[in-house]
Order: C-alpha cells, then sequence, then structure tokens
C-alpha cells in the first residue's frame, strides 16, 4: 500500500512563515506528498522534501518563480491508479467542477485540487474527488485540515484530518 499526504492552499508566508510543526510530524512516513496549489513560495516545495518527494502543481496564488518551476495539471500513476491534480481556480464554477472540467475525457481515479479551502472526501461516478482543505488558511472552516490518500492496486480511498495549528 502507498500512502500519500495531501495539502494544500498553504498560502506561505501571508498565512505564516513556515509549515506548522504538528503537519510536519503528521505528514513523516508518507510515501509521497501532493500539494494542490498556493504554496506561494518555493521553499514550501523543499522543507516538504525533507520528509518524501513531493508532486506540486500551480495555484493562482503562486508567486512568478513557482510559475516557471510548476506546472498547472498533471497526472500521476502510483500502482494501477492515475490521479489527476490542479489547483481547481477557474470562472463561474466550484473548484469541483472546475476540476472535473479539466480532466474531461481522461481517464482518472481520483482528482486531487484545492483552492476553495473546504475539504471534500466524496466518489461520484467512479472518481474520488479529493480536496485536503487548507493546512494553515481554514476560511469558514472550523479547523485547518490536510488529508491522507492510500492506494493499494486498483483501489483508492482518502481521509481528511483535521489539526490545531502550533507556530
Amino acid at each position: 500500500m502507498i500512502t500519500i499526504g495531501v495539502i494544500a492552499d498553504t498560502h506561505i508566508p501571508r498565512k505564516g512563515k513556515n509549515l506548522p510543526e504538528t503537519l510536519l510530524r503528521k505528514l513523516s512516513g508518507m510515501d509521497m506528498i501532493i500539494h494542490a496549489g498556493d504554496l506561494c513560495r518555493d521553499y514550501v516545495i523543499y522543507e516538504l522534501e525533507e520528509i518524501a518527494p513531493v508532486i506540486a502543481v500551480l495555484g493562482n496564488n503562486d508567486d512568478e518563480f513557482l510559475e516557471t518551476m510548476l506546472p498547472l495539471k498533471r497526472m500521476l500513476e502510483v500502482e494501477e491508479c492515475r490521479i489527476g491534480i490542479l489547483h481547481g481556480h477557474g470562472y463561474g464554477s466550484t473548484a469541483a467542477e472546475n476540476s472535473k472540467r479539466a480532466f474531461k475525457g481522461e481517464k482518472v481515479d481520483c482528482i486531487v485540487f484545492g483552492h476553495s479551502h473546504i475539504p471534500m472526501n466524496k466518489s461520484l461516478d467512479g472518481v474520488l474527488y479529493f480536496n485536503p482543505g487548507s493546512a494553515m488558511d481554514k476560511r469558514r472552516q472550523k479547523k485547518c485540515s490536510f488529508g491522507i490518500l492510500r492506494v493499494d492496486g486498483k483501489s483508492i480511498w482518502g481521509e481528511i484530518i483535521e489539526i490545531e495549528l502550533d507556530n
């Protein structure tokens, strides 16, 4: 089984200079980490890479340097599952609808997105739509959150984890 930590919308340095220690501890031991955009600074990737390999996409608030580093969307194959990744921003639709439209016609088992800061872990028409919420900017949510995806062969399932910020 492959275990993937999933985060989005960290908005560093606006919401803090570094990732919370609580989050870093909980990501420890993951096989890989997905960041679904709005890192805002490249050093977020380097900090996460000390834990596990990082797959990231560009968000609408990411700086000009990240624009040169990151694609808007990616396809990740883990075991026998295809995971589409993007931030989810766009016009006139929700982040989930934008994400669904971005991968229309492509075979995906899971779509990971962010942007809304609203956690989602829902299967629709055989596709898992997974938004970890925000690890640093809860907005209207009760708590900040991140997610864990588990992949075993052709099966993928997710879990949303709420966290208390510590720094």
